[in-house]
């Protein structure tokens, strides 16, 4: 069986998890109705994508 030689110090632990970190998601304004929406995605507030109305959505 395989078992670790050495204890795994904290700074290697450390190293390790460094890709492990939860990035920030990114908003962008509508330019139709100032909602926040996802960069590259359907605003779900007024249903327009790159100037255009894709889906319409009732008040």
């Amino acid at each position: 069986m395989a078992v670790p030689k050495r204890k795994t110090s904290p700074s290697k632990r450390g190293m390790r998890r460094s890709h492990d970190a939860l990035s920030v998601e990114s908003f962008q304004e509508c330019p139709n109705c100032g909602e926040l929406k996802r960069p590259h995605n359907l605003c779900t507030a007024c249903g327009h994508y790159n100037g255009r109305e894709i889906v319409s959505v009732e008040a």
